[in-house]
């Protein structure tokens, strides 16, 4: 073989490799000197991590077929076996002795070697130890022509160790045997097959553990992140020197264009001084949440994130064009399921602002968290509370990095104590969170002091501004009365279901040209359109006189009724005149109200909100997605309302009903506890998979699929999207490789506009009905698109045939 050792099938040499893991070391600990890891033993787990790689079967494995041929007739390689992974026989390499006389304990050498034999997760289940010891012996013919590799290795150990700590005694970090170079199969003390460090496990006491298995988190997390942004040929972390600048400048430009005594509001204040604590705050619509997020973050690396992707979309998008501007690809990232398709689609407005390399650099920025700021959903990050193999490397970035959480009154039971438990996880780590909100549930902060998490809080920050009067109406919402108050004005209607959102669509008497229906049942691309349509119909700048002006011009629609569902509660900036609703919870209503009279004051005795109380759908039955006991009391408190309601009695009646004295004796409550107990206690670490816990944290039971008249009517537009995706990368050039990913990202963004997503249980009605037929049309191994025959229309969305009963969806 030489001395020319493979790490990957692109011509990458081991050594090369490790020193841009070595690079990414020393960038890391450069920007975040004060992480908390023993950084000797990172940059060992560095060295190390890959030093198996020299075995002959990997070599065989990433060679081109002329190589092959050589190693073939050079050494017995046996196919049949089970390959052992590198990271297993890279523990070969870790001098346990010398480490001991250097002030490193038995502890530390056992984290070191579980960290570099498992920074891959594969299943080793069936490797035999033998076979272990065999292959490490193979190995020991390849040293003599990687000595001058471990030399160097070793002498830039000791050149780093000595920038870090100052002048310490040298020891040989590999083993040697008269001068050569020696490896050896690690005391089992330290590894052992299909061994793994535990939080609980192992040892007598608890706290020891727990003490242990944190530093094996720090460590193995920190080993895959600069391992796996050396593999991608990312930058570990771009530094964050622009925010707070960037944020003066903001003031500056925007908010003192028109008064130069504008400043910084009281929250925002408050979150500027505050920002080396956890926080959680209240304030209202309007008051300037996102840019008080900012401030506390600071120069540090921040996430920041959203219960809803439209709403992260927007925030990604108002951040980008007002405060980032320039060098956006190294500033900041978006980070959703859909993430890639949307980069790649901005970028193509923008005239392809990037260059393909470019472009699929910032996908692998974002996607490796190496970008100072991240608005994301929790999903993205908070799925480390199940501890699947691999959720060290978020937890570790977590440990440095700040969290602020938007809009926490939006997740279920379920999300919400993944929320808690996770603070409580990132707090124990080091890391910082800040929530705000425009309401809060009491329990999340009663749950967070149970759980020991400390957090600076404050009164609410509200004005005095009356923006609704409310009339309860204890009926049932009908189309009768929205037709009633339907006088030149625009109209705001929600309901907690689709089908009650069509019922009322499909019952109200106005003509269609001023009636629209939106939820969450229509395909991407006509939801992209109705939220584009809705939010200019109902701009709450249209009241400026410029804009005003230009509308009256271009001849703008300014009276209609808009019908939706929940989509609508935190997603789009909308400002009605009138809003008719269901109720959900008080929480939902709260939300909804903020879509109607956004940034006006109410001027009149007149009511310009109306909560129908009775019969409100989603509430019963066994797919109910409003928890009824929640509803009741908000039903309760709600009777003792009626006229101007203000941002401070929002907030008293949401303290009364969501109050940890009003919950303790409630199913939703016993959900949340239960949830927490659950992993806190029940949860193995490394015992689910990744894909298992996606579908448990998501709550993924739902199906995308293409309407048949969808398909048909644009079947060439699909059909060549699915060729490209269908192209192969072998053999291409790199360069080549790169294009063509961004062009498999761009089609797979054009298929997804024409496709809906549908709850399991419906698909499920769909696949046994005789009337819907279904029919999957393959892509490749792992993808296929389904095309369902049924209902569809631009102005109801998805429906099922005749004589199919829908159920309740949002």
């Amino acid at each position: 073989m030489g001395n020319v050792f493979l790490a990957k099938s692109n011509g990458e040499i081991v050594v090369e490799h490790t020193k841009k893991l070595i690079q990414n070391f020393e960038k890391l600990i450069e920007l975040y000197p004060n992480i908390e890891v023993d950084k000797r033993l990172l940059l060992l787990a560095c060295i190390y991590h890959d030093l198996g790689k020299i075995n002959a079967k990997f070599q065989y494995k990433v060679s081109n077929e002329k190589r092959k041929s050589l190693l073939k007739e050079k050494y017995e390689i046996d196919l049949k076996k089970n390959e052992i992974p590198h990271g297993i026989l890279s523990t070969a390499f870790i001098n346990s002795n010398e480490l001991l006389k250097e002030n490193f304990d038995k502890e530390d050498i056992k984290i070191l070697a579980h960290s570099v034999a498992l920074h891959h997760e594969r299943d080793i289940s069936e490797i035999e130890d033998e076979d272990f010891k065999e292959e490490i012996k193979k190995m020991e013919f390849e040293l003599n022509d990687f000595e001058t590799e471990l030399t160097s290795l070793e002498n830039i150990y000791f050149e780093i160790i000595k920038e870090i700590y100052g002048e310490i005694k040298k020891y040989s970090i590999f083993k040697r045997e008269d001068d050569n170079f020696k490896i050896k199969k690690l005391s089992k003390k330290y590894y052992k097959l299909n061994d793994r460090i535990y939080s609980e496990k192992m040892y007598t006491k608890k706290e020891e553990a727990l003490e242990i298995f944190k530093k094996y988190v720090m460590l193995k997390g920190l080993l895959n992140k600069i391992d796996y942004a050396a593999s991608s040929y990312t930058t570990i972390e771009e530094k964050n020197d622009f925010l707070e600048i960037k944020m003066e400048k903001f003031l500056e430009d925007v908010l003192r264009k028109d008064n130069p005594k504008n400043d910084w509001n009281a929250l925002q204040k408050f979150m500027k001084q505050h920002k080396d604590e956890n926080m959680v705050v209240v304030a209202q619509t309007g008051y300037g949440k996102t840019e008080a997020g900012l401030l506390w973050i600071g120069n540090n690396k921040g996430f920041f994130t959203l219960p809803l992707r439209v709403a992260i979309n927007a925030i990604y998008d108002r951040i980008v064009k007002n405060i980032v501007r320039e060098n956006v690809e190294k500033r900041i990232g978006l980070l959703h399921s859909d993430f890639r398709e949307y980069y790649t689609e901005k970028n193509s407005k923008e005239n392809k602002l990037l260059k393909n390399e470019e472009l699929s650099e910032y996908i692998n920025r974002t996607k490796q968290f190496s970008l100072p700021l991240t608005i994301c959903t929790i999903d993205q990050l908070f799925d480390f509370v199940f501890r699947a193999p691999g959720f060290e490397l978020k937890v570790a970035t977590l440990s440095y990095s700040k969290v602020v959480i938007d809009e926490i009154q939006m997740y279920s039971a379920d999300l919400l104590a993944y929320l808690i438990y996770g603070l409580k996880y990132i707090t124990d780590f080091g890391g910082k969170f800040a929530i705000m909100t425009a309401t809060l549930p009491g329990i999340v902060t009663y749950l967070l002091e149970k759980e020991g998490v400390k957090f600076v809080t404050t009164e609410p920050f509200t004005n005095d501004k009356k923006r609704h009067s409310l009339k309860v109406m204890e009926e049932n919402i009908n189309a009768e009365f929205i037709k009633e108050k339907y006088r030149n004005n625009k109209i705001l209607v929600v309901c907690n279901t689709v089908k009650k959102a069509k019922e009322i669509y499909e019952n109200l008497d106005i003509p269609k040209e001023e009636l629209n229906l939106i939820h969450s049942r229509f395909i991407k691309r006509d939801r992209t359109n109705k939220e584009k349509e809705i939010t200019e119909f109902a701009n709450p700048k249209r009241f400026r006189e410029d804009i005003k002006n230009r509308r009256e011009k271009e001849g703008y629609q300014e009276n209609g009724v808009w019908i939706g569902t929940q989509v609508l509660e935190a997603s789009l900036d909308l400002d009605f005149d009138i809003l008719i609703t269901e109720l959900s919870d008080l929480n939902g209503l709260f939300q909804r109200m903020g879509r109607c009279f956004r940034n006006r004051e109410k001027v009149d005795e007149e009511y310009n909100c109306f909560v129908f109380t009775k019969e409100c759908s989603g509430i019963k039955g066994a797919k109910a997605i409003i928890d009824k006991e929640i509803h009741e009391k908000s039903e309760s408190v709600l009777l003792k309302v009626d006229g101007i309601i203000s941002e401070a009695q929002k907030l008293d009646l949401i303290n009364s009903v969501y109050s940890y004295e009003s919950l303790k004796d409630t199913k939703y409550f016993n959900k949340v506890t239960d949830n927490i107990k659950y992993l806190k206690k029940y949860i193995v670490e490394y015992e689910k998979t990744k894909s298992e816990v996606q579908k448990i944290f998501r709550n993924i039971a739902s199906y995308d699929v293409i309407p048949k008249i969808i398909y048909e009517e644009n079947f060439e537009e699909i059909n060549r999207n699915v060729e490209i995706l269908k192209e192969k990368m072998k053999g291409l050039l790199e360069n080549d490789k790169r294009k063509l990913r961004i062009r498999k990202i761009e089609a797979r963004g054009e298929l997804n506009k024409f496709k809906v997503t549908i709850p399991d249980f419906e698909y499920r009605k769909l696949e046994k009905s005789k009337k819907n037929e279904i029919e999957k049309v393959k892509i490749n191994d792992y993808e296929e698109l389904v095309v369902v025959n049924c209902g569809y229309s631009y102005e109801k969305g998805f429906e099922v045939v005749q004589g199919e009963e829908e159920d309740n969806f949002f």
